[in-house]
């Protein structure tokens, strides 16, 4: 099956041409997005090996979003991206697409199946659910939002991804189960896998300095448990907040702890308000990376 780019036009361009442009406007901008293209290395070994990256439209994550990819292309093009994507529409469970694509104006990317089975074999939890991500479950854009991404920056190569939807359990032990049938799994096989944890930050209004200024003190406290490699911290923290993908970002720490990590770095934050120059709703944007 190929699960169709639903946002495509509305959340983010819809035409290659248009969507390559504000790729890359984003990634080139110097004063909220990192300033350069991203450009690979191809070095032999990899030391980061997890991220974080907004889901807003791109207007407002994508000079966020640029950071994150820049940094996980940045050694080597991956073989496969797993993205953790959060459930804002009543799911209710962990499920991975199974097999198939999903499609994106830049081209379909496809389901890395091989690793994909692996996990399911490993887990009792995540199952291969594919109306998880289709049907009414396509109004979920948290995942989608970051395939153009991936797909700009995999170039010429085939990179591949594995989905998996978290339902908004702040179950810690759960997330240490996901989190090591997971890395289990990409040990097993001898392939280039990086992680992505979708999820904005603090969701409120905001209606003067004074108030963003303590909203972003909200988020800070969660940016600083990541950065202090602290998941559980982390989880405690973001709990306490409208962070939306508290278990993905928990689950990436886990997932990467597993896997040899020992810190973590903060690249970007800001809020739609610093994109807007007003006050009004407010959301906060984080990318971040976790690295041997």
């Amino acid at each position: 099956m190929i699960r169709k780019a639903s946002h495509a036009g509305s959340w983010y361009p819809g035409k290659r041409e248009s969507l390559i442009k504000e790729i890359e406007s984003y990634f080139l901008d110097d004063n909220f997005g990192p300033g350069k293209l991203p450009e690979s290395l191809n070095l032999e070994t990899r030391s980061i090996i997890g991220a974080t990256s907004p889901h807003a439209g791109y207007f407002f994550s994508g000079r966020c979003a640029a950071f994150t990819y820049l940094n996980l292309f940045k050694e080597k093009i991956p073989d496969t991206v797993i993205v953790l994507g959060t459930d804002h529409v009543g799911y209710g469970g962990v499920a991975l697409l199974g097999d198939g694509a999903w499609e994106t104006p830049l081209g379909n990317l496809n389901i890395d199946t091989e690793l994909s089975q692996k996990i399911l074999s490993t887990s009792d939890i995540i199952v291969d659910d594919s109306s998880a991500f289709t049907g009414f479950m396509e109004q979920e854009h948290n995942i989608e939002i970051q395939l153009p991404f991936i797909k700009y920056c995999a170039k010429d190569k085939e990179v591949k991804i594995v989905t998996i939807k978290i339902s908004g359990t702040k179950d810690y032990s759960k997330f240490e189960v996901l989190a090591s049938d997971i890395a289990a799994s990409i040990k097993a096989l001898n392939k280039d896998v990086v992680i992505v944890a979708s999820s904005d930050m603090s969701h409120k209004n905001v209606s003067n300095s004074e108030q963003l200024d303590q909203f972003k003190k909200i988020d800070q406290a969660v940016i600083n448990a990541f950065v202090e490699f602290d998941p559980k911290k982390t989880l405690l923290n973001a709990s306490k907040t409208t962070v939306c993908g508290a278990q993905t970002i928990t689950t990436l720490m886990l997932i990467c702890k597993n896997l040899d990590c020992n810190q973590g770095k903060l690249l970007k934050y800001y809020t739609s308000s610093d994109i807007r120059g007003e006050f009004g709703y407010c959301v906060g944007y984080f990318s971040g990376i976790l690295m041997k």
